[in-house]
């Protein structure tokens, strides 16, 4: 049964089970000092609102606690007048090394259908004691709501009752890449994080962060892997679309503020917090020759221009605002030497230099550290050989344990946890941490640090109180009109004007009746007005979008060949003699050189529906972007740049933060 109470009187919808009733006296008669947590502003809070679908209620007098270890009795840890820090001490205190290890993990929701699958869940939650899991449930918002609903009641039958966290990676921009993003499904449709970037907008990008954490509220998601504090120095890299772009100081700017909206300010967690994960500590971007890190061919980041320290300057404004994670990179900082200390070539994940000195001691963070996802897996010779465009998972499972293949789990688990990762990212297995533990690679007190911090989190975040969310609401709620206009506006503002040759753009309705269209949907352009045609030369405008090649042998070349359908399209259209508007989509910094000597007008824009591209093709809207990267004239240029240095080819097409305007006549 569910009941929602509100401790101020409010009417309960309905009865919970075995409902305790005691005085007020035996409520606050508890030692110690109740001190309720504080919210971003430093007010101390009313009484939160209860839910509970199988814990019964203590109440007294109009105040009311759930409890969660049914023993008919305030337990300090479910008193919400305690500070998040002594609540934590006390469940701690209560918990077997068993339920303790469950914090130390970051596992998988085993997705089945609309939902997941209820017999694993309860194995995962019930028999492990996971409390940190991802989704990768891409449906309705009522119906990821309702399965994350399911989660929690499934946590709220076991002996202590501790809620789940639910995370995801980012699922309101337009990529959609395995293990980096989920597809969204009525959620408010943004650029992608570089796009943020361009549009060059702090306060916007604070605004697009508190859509995102009402969304995931909504649909009881309560923490993101994100944001990317990776700065753009290596043009191949794949990854460069989740980050903020080149420049270290304006990134670091845009991660603040993607935070501070992420969790509703910038004093740390609180009940409408989304708690963050900021990633990936530390010079991701400086990937060899832009391989995939997933990968073990990938497993290096290389800094050849000296320039680490540039790569930390992000995560600075991610620590000013108080994020609450931190998820180290996969890469080995290859043969790096940092301020007279020459790093261990292992990953970032066991490198205590970079976890316990650097992070926690010279930038003080006291959040919890996430690994990245399969870093104590094995990757056996046929993971080593693997290579793009195989994906990074295969028969062995998923493994990047870079620097420490020889290891065993029990010992790459101990490794991690002594490094200074507080929680194994994609590891349902708890037993490992365990093992280590019993075999005395970990200590118990390692343990209890990094479950305490675990425990505060989810204390700030209000889940002992309210683990549950409205489906129907959700429905309501995430990508409404509202939102969905806000959206629009950062893609229209990312949009980015690279060329206009003899006025191209803005087209003139009056004069533009009829288009060809290669990669945008008719309907889109019908809903205008406008007659679609199948050849380029019966059409007054001929509009194309270009996706990222992901050419060459590697896959990491960012000129695109003749063979290309987009640009074979490009070519006909501008070949006809119609004006041409070439849309490339730059997720990396790809060569429009001859994209750019083809088509009149260029736009780059860094995810963008049909709607709002074909409003700014017309005027109604006005294209805002400056490029967040410079953009390479040649690949000869890209291999004789460093990789660890931003904006460096010798003769760029674009500089960084160019970009045309023109004068919207309505819209903007």
């Amino acid at each position: 049964m569910r009941s929602r109470n509100h401790p101020t009187g409010g009417r309960r919808r309905l009865a919970v089970g075995a409902a305790v009733t005691t005085t007020v006296a035996a409520l606050i008669a508890q030692p110690g000092p109740l001190t309720a947590p504080a919210d971003a502003q430093g007010r101390t809070p009313a009484a939160p609102r209860l839910e509970s679908r199988d814990v019964p209620i203590l109440a007294g007098d109009g105040i009311r606690f759930r409890d969660l270890n049914r023993d008919g009795r305030l337990t300090p840890y479910e008193d919400w007048r305690r500070s998040a820090d002594a609540r934590a001490r006390d469940l701690l205190a209560r918990m077997t090394l068993e339920e303790k290890a469950g914090l130390l993990v970051h596992g998988t929701l085993p997705t089945s259908g609309d939902g997941y699958d209820a017999e694993a869940t309860d194995r995962l939650v019930g028999d492990r004691h996971v409390t940190t899991a991802i989704t990768r449930l891409a449906k309705s918002p009522q119906k990821v709501a309702a399965a994350n609903n399911s989660v929690q009641a499934a946590a709220e039958k076991q002996r202590l009752g501790i809620p789940v966290v639910i995370s995801t990676d980012p699922r309101n921009g337009f990529a959609v890449v395995e293990g980096q993003t989920v597809a969204g499904a009525g959620t408010t449709a943004m650029p992608d994080a570089i796009g943020m970037a361009a549009a060059h907008n702090p306060r916007l990008t604070e605004k697009l962060g508190d859509i995102v954490r009402r969304e995931y509220r909504a649909v009881g998601i309560t923490e993101g892997l994100s944001p990317q504090a990776d700065i753009a120095t290596e043009p191949r890299w794949t990854r460069i679309n989740g980050t903020f772009g080149s420049d270290p100081d304006a990134a670091a700017r845009q991660v603040n503020a993607y935070v501070k909206g992420m969790q509703h300010g910038s004093h740390g967690l609180g009940p409408d917090s989304a708690a963050t994960v900021t990633k990936h500590w530390v010079g991701y971007g400086a990937q060899a020759n832009g391989y995939d890190s997933h990968y073990y061919y990938g497993r290096y980041a290389t800094f050849p221009g000296k320039n680490f320290a540039d790569h930390i300057t992000p995560f600075k404004g991610a620590f000013a605002a108080h994020t609450s994670g931190v998820m180290p990179t996969y890469s080995i900082l290859k043969d790096l030497t940092y301020k007279g200390r020459k790093l261990d070539q292992v990953g970032a994940g066991f490198n205590s230099y970079l976890l316990k000195d650097l992070l926690r001691g010279t930038y003080k963070f006291d959040g919890v550290i996430v690994s990245d996802w399969g870093i104590t897996g094995d990757c056996p010779q046929q993971c080593r050989d693997n290579r793009p465009p195989a994906s990074f998972i295969g028969p062995w499972g998923v493994g990047m344990p870079w620097g420490v293949e020889e290891q065993s789990v029990i010992q790459r688990t101990a490794l991690t946890l002594n490094a200074g990762v507080d929680q194994i990212g994609g590891s349902d297995q708890p037993s490992y941490v365990v093992q280590a533990v019993r075999q005395k690679l970990v200590t118990e007190r390692r343990v209890n640090e990094a479950a305490h911090r675990v425990l505060e989190q989810k204390f700030r975040l209000g889940l002992f109180e309210d683990p549950y969310v409205d489906e129907e609401a959700a429905g309501r709620l995430v990508g409404n009109a509202g939102f969905q206009a806000v959206g629009d506006k950062a893609q229209s503002d990312a949009l980015t004007l690279l060329k206009n040759d003899d006025r191209t753009l803005p087209a003139r309705s009056d004069q533009v009746r009829s288009v060809y269209l290669h990669g945008v949907s008719a309907d889109a352009a019908k809903a205008r007005g406008l007659r679609v045609v199948d050849d380029p030369a019966d059409a007054d405008l001929a509009v194309v979008r270009l996706e990222d090649p992901r050419a060459g042998s590697d896959l990491t070349g960012l000129d695109f060949p003749e063979s290309d359908p987009a640009y074979k399209a490009l070519r006909e259209a501008a070949a006809s003699g119609t004006p041409t508007v070439a849309v490339p989509k730059l997720d990396r910094p790809l060569i429009l050189t001859d994209v750019a000597r083809t088509a009149d007008a260029v736009v780059a824009n860094f995810g963008v529906s049909d709607a709002v591209l074909l409003d700014m093709v017309f005027g109604d809207r006005g294209p805002g972007g400056r490029l967040p990267f410079e953009l390479p004239s040649s690949m000869e240029d890209v291999t004789a740049q460093q990789g660890d240095v931003p904006d460096d080819t010798a003769h760029p097409l674009y500089e960084r933060g160019f970009g045309l305007d023109y004068r919207a006549p309505r819209g903007r």
